[in-house]
C-alpha cells in the first residue's frame, strides 16, 4: 500500500508539472494525429483502398511508433535527465519516498500519457470509419507490452547516455528513427524488400507492429501472432529488468556524489 500511495504521488507530479507545460502535450497527440492521417491518405491512394480501410492499417503503426516510442522513450529520457538536473534525486535520498516507489511513479505517468494518445488515434480511426476487428482484451495487452517495452528503454537511455537536456533528442534520433523505419512505423512492411524484412526480424519495433496489425486490421488471434507476441513478451521483460537495473545503478552513483 506504501508503494502504491507514494507511485501514484509521484506519477500525479509529473503529470501536473506536464500539465503546466501544456505545449508538450499538445504536440504529443498533434504528431501522431498527423501521422495517422499521413499515413491513411497515402496508403489508400497508392493500394486504392477506402480510407476506413487503409486507417485499419495505419493506426497500429501510428500507435506504435509515432505515437508510444517518441512519448515513452523519450519521455521518460527526458524526465531522468530533467530531474537530475534540477537535483531530485538527491532530494530523495532525504525523504522518506523509495526509488521503488519513484521508478514505478514515472512508469505510471508515461503510460497515462500512451493511454491517452490510444485513445485520441483510436477515437479519430473510428470517427473516419475504421474499427479494431480481432481481439480487443489481446489489442489491449499488446499495447501493455510494448508501453512497458519503450518505457524500460527509456530508463536504459536516459541512465546511461544522457547527461543532459541537449542528448535526448540525439539519443532518440539516433536509436530511433532507423528501428522505427525498418519496424514499419512508417511504412508497410508488405513493400519491405526480402532482405530488409530478414533483418527487420530482429527488431522490436517490428514485431509490436506486426502484433498490432494483425489483431486490429486482420483480426488474428493469438495462434495467429504467436512468434510476434512471444517475442515482444520476452522483449518486454527484457527492457524492464535493464531499465530497472540501470536505474538502480545511477540512484547509487547519484547518491556518491
Amino acid at each position: 500500500m506504501k508503494y502504491w500511495i507514494e507511485s501514484l504521488a509521484v506519477t500525479r507530479r509529473i503529470l501536473t508539472e506536464l500539465l503546466r507545460r501544456r505545449r508538450s502535450l499538445w504536440f504529443w497527440l498533434l504528431f501522431p494525429v498527423t501521422v495517422l492521417l499521413l499515413n491513411g491518405y497515402i496508403l489508400a491512394e497508392r493500394a486504392e483502398l477506402p480510407l476506413s480501410m487503409a486507417l485499419k492499417f495505419a493506426a497500429p503503426s501510428t500507435l506504435i511508433g509515432a505515437a508510444f516510442f517518441f512519448s515513452c522513450v523519450g519521455g521518460t529520457v527526458a524526465v531522468i535527465v530533467s530531474e537530475r538536473e534540477q537535483q531530485t534525486l538527491k532530494r530523495l535520498f532525504l525523504s522518506p519516498l523509495s526509488g521503488t516507489s519513484y521508478f514505478l511513479g514515472i512508469c505510471g505517468a508515461q503510460g497515462a500519457i500512451a493511454i491517452g494518445q490510444t485513445l485520441v488515434i483510436y477515437t479519430l480511426a473510428v470517427f473516419l470509419g475504421a474499427s479494431c476487428t480481432g481481439s480487443l482484451f489481446l489489442a489491449i495487452l499488446i499495447l501493455f507490452l510494448s508501453i512497458i517495452s519503450y518505457v524500460g528503454v527509456g530508463f536504459i537511455l536516459g541512465t546511461q547516455l544522457a547527461r543532459r537536456t541537449e542528448d535526448v533528442n540525439t539519443l532518440v534520433a539516433a536509436f530511433g528513427v532507423p528501428l522505427l523505419l525498418v519496424g514499419g512505423a512508417f511504412f508497410p512492411t508488405l513493400i519491405f524488400p526480402e532482405k530488409l524484412l530478414q533483418i527487420a526480424q530482429f527488431n522490436p519495433i517490428f514485431h509490436m507492429n506486426e502484433s498490432l496489425v494483425k489483431v486490429w486490421a486482420d483480426g488474428a488471434n493469438l495462434a495467429g501472432i504467436g512468434l510476434h507476441f512471444s517475442l515482444l513478451c520476452g522483449f518486454a521483460a527484457i527492457a524492464i529488468a535493464c531499465g530497472w537495473l540501470s536505474y538502480r545503478q545511477m540512484l547509487l552513483r547519484e547518491r556518491k556524489l
